[in-house]
This record gives structure tokens, sequence and C-alpha cells, in this order.
């Protein structure tokens, strides 16, 4: 425990930019974790489950393909009921819901991801504003006439200006690493929609026409 004692020691000789830094480190810290979490639920793999719900579109059962999509927790799901809900209405309305939905659940997916990239450009304008107040508590020791025969006084203020600069990148840094990996994995379940949700708007499509053609050779 000492090296926690040390670095706590360490960070606090930073100076004030210290305490919004420490916070900027907490908050990302805790969306990283917990979209973390909630990207990898989305990015669970329901190929199986879509599969089904397709047979039994193919098959004419529109209300067993809507319970079969209903069940998962998944947003590639919950847009492709929507859109087969609809699908009584058109083409172009189930291509409507399935937006719709899309739209939501995206929202959803990157909810709090702004809190990083604000942290990612504040953190180092902090570390920057730490730097300042560090040199100008150093140059007003240097004016006193005490400031040449106390060098330990001035070093204090480089020290902590080095010190508030080197959190504040790498708070920005880590976030920064953290923001594009989940913004990597968020594209992911988003083209997996969209190709999902053309499968089944063609799927929807197929059905009713081979539905229309058979009621005209039925006529």
């Amino acid at each position: 425990m000492n090296w926690l004692v040390d670095a706590v020691v360490l960070l606090s000789k930073g100076g004030f930019v210290m305490v919004p830094l420490m916070v900027c480190s907490v908050v990302s810290v805790t969306v990283l974790i917990e979209r973390n979490f909630r990207v990898r639920r989305a990015r669970a793999d329901v190929s199986e489950t879509i599969s089904a719900a397709e047979d039994a579109v193919y098959s004419g059962n529109i209300r067993r393909a809507v319970d079969v999509l209903d069940k998962p927790d998944s947003p590639v799901t919950r847009v492709l009921a929507a859109g087969v809900k609809n699908c009584h209405l058109g083409e172009r309305c189930t291509e409507r819901a399935m937006e719709e939905q899309g739209t939501r659940e995206v929202a959803g997916l990157t909810r709090h991801l702004s809190w990083l990239d604000t942290i990612v450009t504040i953190a180092p304008l902090l570390g920057l504003l730490g730097t300042v107040t560090g040199m100008i508590a150093s140059f007003n020791i240097i004016a006193t006439t005490e400031g040449i025969s106390t060098p330990t006084a001035i070093t204090g203020g480089v020290a902590e200006a080095l010190i508030a600069t080197a959190t504040g990148l790498a708070v920005a840094i880590f976030t920064l690493v953290g923001y594009n990996a989940l913004q990597e994995r968020v594209k992911g379940v988003v083209n997996e929609i969209e190709t999902r949700g053309t499968a089944m708007v063609n799927a929807l499509a197929e059905t009713g026409e081979e539905h229309g053609e058979a009621t005209r050779l039925s006529a």
C-alpha cells in the first residue's frame, strides 16, 4: 500500500486543479465501465432468434415473428420487431418504423458518451491551467528577496506545474482510448441493425409479393 500513499502524496502536490482532474478521472472510469457493459449486452449474438423470426415471416406467421423478436433484450431485435409490427402498412412504413426505433436504440447506446468527449477536451486544459498557476507561484517566489535562498520553494511550483500537466494528459489519453473503443463498438451494433433491418424488409416484401401473386392467381 506504500505505492498508493506515495501516489496520493505526489498528486496532492499538483495544486487545486487536481480536484477537477480527479473528478474527471472518476467520471471517465465510471462511464467507461457502465457503457462497456451496456454495449456488450447489445452485441449479444441473436442470429438464431432472427433466423427463427425470418422463417416465421416466410411462413406467413407475422404474430409468431413478433413474439420471437420481442423475447431477447437486444436493440437489433427491437428494431426488427418495430418493422414487423408495422408491415401491414406497407414497405415504406416498415422502414420508417425501423428507422425511428433505430434512432432510439442508438441514442440509448451513446448516452453519456458526450461526457467522455468533454473530458478529453477539458483535462489537458486543466493540466495547462495547473502549469500556469505553478509557474506563477515559482516566479512569485523568485521575485521575493528570500526566493534565491530557498530553491526548494521554487522547485515546488515547478513540480506543481509538471504534475498537473502530466495528470491532465494522462486522464485525456485514457479517456480518448476508451471513448474511441466504445464508438467503434457502437458502430458495429449500428451496422448490424442496418444489415438485419434490410434483410427483414426484403423478407417482408418478398412475402407480401408472394401472397399478392397467390391472391391474383386464385381470383
